[in-house]
């Protein structure tokens, strides 16, 4: 079997992409989308027919209002693809609005279910601040399923985890990114420290009887994927699905449940204060999250645009 094959016997694999193409190649069983993903997809020629049919299919709406059905339509077309579950991404800038967000994810689990899917298919993807933490506690609490995204810290996870939403996207790569720029040194395998932060976390969720699901994300090469072996799952791009496909090398499982038991490990008690300090005192995670969440709400913003003159 290649890689990709051998990983899927251990590990749920899930497409980081808007690329319908890409996804029926790869057979994945989840999708996940963000705003930069919609905003590549949208500028493609394959892919402006559903920009147009959306805008068409909605006269009067708000330019807002076009886009949150923009990225559901997306969500509706993966759907068609993927037996499992899409996650669609909530307004970046509603990152530190938790009833701003409370309502986003309403909005967004009603476009789905007017179209007839099961909110059980669907995953809010909120960034993992901890105003989104306590909208996504409040929406699961409603039976809407929740992603945290920009996660790169232990604290974050515990926080998820105790709010009892039903999975996390810590980013393996971008943690990656700013060791490698800190330390001015390359690191691979079980030594990156972009894995290691997902062992942890994985460790830490089945060692203490968490059920929510632990998605490894954003990765930069296959190394980190492999060591990941294991994990809940994996949100992986098509060009790193391609090379695993292209690869006959051995994976082995590196996470697993019976391994996280046998893990010396203290449970950590958080607070909204000591929440907020452990991560202030995170210059990485501190760091890339308002990275992120910046990024992210220029792209929200660039999509509106091409929306807006259409409109």
């Amino acid at each position: 079997m290649n890689q990709l094959d051998q990983l899927k016997q251990y590990t749920t694999i899930v497409a980081d992409t808007g690329d319908f193409q890409a996804m029926q190649a790869f057979a994945p069983q989840d999708a996940t989308t963000n705003p930069s993903l919609i905003l590549k997809a949208v500028q493609k020629d394959e892919y402006k027919p559903l920009l147009e049919r959306t805008i068409r299919d909605n006269p009067g709406l708000s330019t807002a209002a076009l886009t949150d059905r923009l990225l559901v339509a997306f969500g509706l077309e993966i759907l068609n693809i993927i037996p499992g579950r899409v996650s669609t991404e909530t307004d970046a800038r509603l990152s530190f609005d938790t009833a701003g967000t409370i309502a986003k994810g309403r909005a967004l689990i009603k476009l789905y279910e007017a179209a007839g899917i099961a909110r059980e298919r669907i995953l809010i993807k909120i960034a993992s601040t901890w105003e989104g933490i306590r909208a996504a506690e409040v929406l699961q609490q409603e039976g809407i399923r929740c992603n945290m995204t920009l996660l790169f810290s232990l604290p974050q996870a515990i926080a998820c985890a105790e709010a009892g939403v039903q999975l996390i996207s810590p980013f393996v790569g971008r943690i990656y990114d700013w060791h490698k720029k800190a330390s001015g040194q390359e690191y691979a395998g079980a030594d990156d420290p972009g894995v290691q932060s997902v062992q942890g976390i994985y460790n830490y969720y089945r060692k203490f009887g968490y059920a929510t699901e632990v998605m490894g994300a954003s990765f930069r090469n296959t190394s980190q994927i492999v060591e990941l072996a294991g994990c809940d799952l994996l949100t992986i791009s098509p060009d790193l699905l391609q090379k695993l496909a292209a690869s006959d090398a051995v994976v082995e499982r590196k996470l697993s449940p019976q391994q996280a038991q046998a893990c010396t490990l203290e449970k950590i008690s958080l607070n909204e204060q000591s929440f907020r300090l452990s991560l202030n005192d995170d210059a990485m995670a501190t760091e890339k999250l308002a990275e992120g969440i910046r990024l992210f709400c220029i792209d929200s913003l660039k999509l509106e645009k091409i929306v807006d003159a259409l409109h």
